[in-house]
């Protein structure tokens, strides 16, 4: 697809640093940190460095890693959340609902039948902080 990349999308911003996130991973590849306008208690976003528009604007590498990564993240949640179940999502493209050009997956402890409207509500932060807290103990156990 080889999308043109904006450096000045939000989470572009967030892996410089110049907007806070809530942070529950981070490594050289992928940063993982909570939507403020989570679709449910939990709700992860995982992002890798890479600057990608959507997946197939990440090398077979980086996207291997990317769900390595996502998979750990959604282990800790898992444990942490005692989560029976967690939506992955990754939406690729503003046709299909994307709307942050910088490629990602949402991890949602939720089931689809149950989750809320994406991107319409936000979060209390105060909830998301303790949320994060919860899933960055459990990474350590991961």
């Amino acid at each position: 697809m080889n999308s043109t990349y904006d450096p000045q999308n939000i989470f572009a911003k967030i892996l410089r640093q110049e907007i806070p996130a809530i942070k529950v991973y981070e490594d050289e590849q992928t940063l993982a940190f909570m939507d403020i306008m989570p679709q449910a208690n939990g709700h992860t976003l995982v992002i890798p460095k890479a600057e990608a528009v959507t997946l197939l604007d990440l090398s077979a590498e980086q996207a291997a890693y990317t769900i390595q990564i996502v998979q750990k993240v959604a282990r800790a949640i898992e444990i942490a959340l005692d989560a029976q179940g967690i939506v992955l999502m990754q939406l690729s493209g503003e046709a299909a609902g994307q709307t942050v050009p910088h490629v990602h997956f949402h991890l949602i402890p939720s089931s689809i039948h149950e989750m809320r409207q994406h991107a319409a509500q936000a979060g209390d932060p105060e909830e998301i902080k303790q949320t994060a807290l919860k899933i960055k103990a459990a990474l350590e156990r991961v």
